[in-house]
């Protein structure tokens, strides 16, 4: 026991003796974990901000959405007035209530081209829908207001629940619930503001092509009375109009074991009376939630092979010093075997040398990757109010990381094995010198 603890005592001073040495030599180790963890950290992030968008449009919902076709976008660039009808019917409507067991059918209705308070005006985001799109899309009310009601319904009240972003637009300084929001021509009393939803970008953008904040949410009966079923989009000199009975259609299955094939379902009963879904897009959340898993996975591995090629040269190095310290330390070497020191022994000591320059480079790497990647928004920020960067400030913009313990580990373990491992062959090397040459080395 006694030799045991002097052999780690010797190898520890001999580190100590040429601390610079030691620091740059781990310095490859301490980046390769570093670099480990930051990657990984950095897919992590993205993977569950992906997932959390996915997750609030509802792992059992399916959504049918309208979409203008091909052909009508052509016809939309010429600058002329017409009116383009596609997209979902109340037909489609009826069928899917008759043909699909579902928990929640919910529609909604896209009305208005403008939503105004005094002069300040905005491009119309208001759907007509149920009170059931609150529970369908997990929307949450800000206290002291209220979503939608049946009773708004019967009444076709002229009532409005309106998105973050439009509060924060226009009411930024006032509480808008009972205030009179403007749609088109017609007056709405807000009664209701929803809490931000984590879709304004990114992934969730793009899975329900808008920044859901700027919604505003009418009573379906109300938007059928005072809008009907065309939507005029005005431009400078011309206009263009849309007939659309239904925008969005929302289908919440029992469970996330039927959504895949009750999807499948769904595109075949849309298919009858929309030939090659031209018009109609059918979104299944839980799919690409399982691909966003999957591609993550793929992801994760990568990044952890390119930043591992650091922790393959920091050992190249650790092994290159080591070798050169053998030839450094000969004399050393003939001294201890004179006095009873055994191959083992020599072995040994290089090998708590190399086994401590990757463990100490390995928790310094963490230490470093750690850090980096908690305050990787903070220094990006830094980073971009320089000049020369300002130009590309929204590259990082939303850029979400999560430290992975499973990361820290590999990559400890890993970088200390890297350095046992090139470290065998210096340690053989020295076990094997010749006392008696040694200890003639100058």
């Amino acid at each position: 026991m006694n030799i045991t603890f002097e052999t780690i005592y010797l190898g520890l001073k001999s580190l100590r003796l040429h601390a610079l040495r030691s620091i740059l030599t781990s310095l490859g180790i301490v980046l390769g974990v570093a670099a480990v963890i930051v990657m990984v950290s950095i897919g992590e992030g993205n993977k569950q901000a992906a997932l959390r968008a996915i997750e609030s449009l509802g792992a059992t919902n399916i959504i049918v959405r309208s979409q203008r076709p091909p052909e009508s976008q052509d016809v939309g660039s010429q600058r002329r007035s017409f009116v383009a009808s596609y997209g979902i019917t109340r037909a489609d409507e009826r069928r899917l209530h008759e043909f699909v067991d579902v928990e929640m059918i919910v529609p909604l209705k896209t009305v208005g081209s403008e939503v105004a308070k005094g002069a300040i005006r905005t491009t119309s985001q208001t759907f007509g829908t149920t009170p059931q799109l609150q529970k369908a899309a997990n929307l949450r009310v800000q206290e002291g207001g209220r979503y939608l009601v049946e009773e708004d319904m019967l009444r076709r009240a002229p009532v409005a629940v309106i998105g973050y972003e439009i509060a924060k637009q226009f009411f930024p300084l006032t509480d808008p619930i009972g205030e009179k929001l403007r749609i088109d021509t017609r007056v709405f009393t807000i009664v209701g503001v929803l809490e931000p939803v984590g879709l304004a970008g990114g992934t969730g953008s793009a899975l329900v092509g808008r920044d859901l904040n700027k919604d505003v949410h009418v009573p379906m009966s109300t938007s059928r009375i005072e809008f009907g079923d065309i939507v005029v989009r005005r431009q400078a000199g011309s206009f263009s109009g849309e007939e659309v009975e239904v925008s969005e259609i929302y289908l919440t299955a029992p469970s996330t074991e039927e959504v895949v094939p009750m999807a499948e379902h769904i595109r075949q009963i849309m298919s009858v009376g929309h030939p090659g879904l031209k018009d109609i897009e059918v979104i299944v959340p839980w799919e690409l939630l399982e691909n966003v898993r999957r591609t993550t996975a793929t992801m994760n591995i990568l990044l952890t092979a390119i930043a591992a090629i650091s922790l393959l040269v920091g050992g190249i190095g650790i092994m290159n010093i080591m070798l050169a310290t053998v030839v450094e330390r000969t004399r050393e070497i003939g001294i201890r075997r004179a006095v009873g020191a055994t191959r083992r022994d020599i072995a040994a000591q290089f090998l708590v040398e190399t086994g401590s320059l990757s463990a100490v480079g390995g928790l310094i790497g963490i230490v470093v990757g750690v850090g980096i990647s908690v305050g990787l928004e903070s220094i990006l920020q830094l980073l971009f109010k320089l000049p020369w960067l300002a130009g590309i400030a929204d590259i990082g913009a939303g850029l979400e990381t999560q430290v992975t313990m499973w990361s820290i580990i590999v990559s400890f373990l890993v970088a200390s094995g890297t350095g046992l491992i090139f470290g065998i062959y210096p340690a053989i090397i020295a076990s094997r010198q010749d006392p008696i040459v040694a200890l003639r080395h100058d």
